[in-house]
């Protein structure tokens, strides 16, 4: 009976005894889930777009922040290094292309996954070599300043980050949904051979689809680099991003929005709420819980397509 107390009575209570700090901590979710959504859209782009899950994704994070922060570093203006990094995103989206892809057309999925990985250690690897591995600050001029709001603490970087997140993910589900190019990236996923077949530009298409999810896996780079300084275990947030991915739908821009919410956001109540009663340190793994009991209910996501194969 005391256990049942403490895991849904008293933190029910807490919510109700203090609704401001519950909206502050509601809100905190909210915007942490953005940050998660930004490196989650990455996977999603590639996997809607080729049927590849993309290991590397962390590390194209890291590597288009490395990047930006060593052009910095070297003296180059921040529009110039932006700029310059968005063209070596797209430089490293053609070499992708021809030295790895192009070899793997209608491959299994296992072979491209395994390729992915390899990549990953790879990126990490040229990144070091070219950057450095020391902790590098980056400061692009985003305001990070505290304000209140009817009682509500908001942080200026935090809602700079969402709002660039919602920017995104509007562009890309009209990108998807709207234009000719976002229909054939649909039609190569679905069979390589066929988009071939009907004349699609399989290598075009593959270098559009890694260059656009280069240039997200630079904004997701800017954000958390900028809160959290630019080191090589940015690379593991693509971690993160896995639950993300299982609750909103490998195939959907909008379910990698959704379920970075829903993270964000179930992971600061459980930590606040339900943290005391495990000892703290929850939300590292709430995560992964969440996802694996929602694998048992919908494998394939909220906005996820479900597969029917029949034999």
């Amino acid at each position: 009976m005391e256990l049942l107390n403490i895991l849904f009575v008293a933190p029910f209570l807490d919510m109700a005894d203090s609704p401001v700090f519950f909206a502050e901590v509601v809100i905190t979710g909210l915007l942490t889930g953005i940050m998660y959504s930004l490196v989650a859209l990455g996977f999603v782009l590639i996997f809607k777009a080729s049927g590849v899950f993309n290991f590397a994704q962390g590390a194209m994070v890291l590597f288009a922040a490395l990047t930006l922060v060593g052009l910095m570093e070297r003296g180059v203006p921040i529009p110039f290094a932006l700029a310059g990094t968005v063209l070596v995103m797209i430089a490293l989206a053609m070499l992708i292309e021809r030295m790895m892809l192009r070899h793997l057309v209608n491959q299994e999925g296992i072979i491209l996954f395994m390729a992915t990985i390899g990549l990953n250690f790879l990126l990490e690897g040229a990144g070091q070599i070219a950057w450095g591995s020391n902790v590098k600050v980056l400061d692009i001029g985003i305001p990070d300043q505290s304000f209140e709001v009817y009682g509500i603490l908001l942080n200026q970087f935090d809602l700079f980050a969402a709002g660039t997140g919602a920017v995104l993910v509007t562009t890309l589900a009209v990108f998807f949904q709207k234009t000719t190019i976002g229909r054939a990236l649909r039609a190569v996923a679905d069979d390589h051979q066929a988009a071939l077949s009907v004349g699609i530009p399989l290598k075009t298409i593959w270098v559009i689809v890694w260059s656009v999810s280069g240039i997200v896996a630079l904004v997701a780079g800017i954000m958390w680099g900028a809160k959290s300084g630019v080191q090589f275990s940015l690379s593991l947030i693509a971690l993160k991003a896995l639950p993300v991915l299982i609750l909103g739908g490998f195939t959907s821009v909008p379910g990698a929005i959704i379920g970075g919410l829903i993270i964000g956001v179930g992971e600061k109540i459980a930590e606040i709420y339900w943290g005391p009663a495990f000892g703290g340190a929850i939300e590292g793994w709430f995560a992964y819980m969440l996802a694996l009991a929602f694998l048992m209910f919908r494998p394939q996501g909220l906005f996820g397509e479900k597969i029917i194969e029949r034999v």
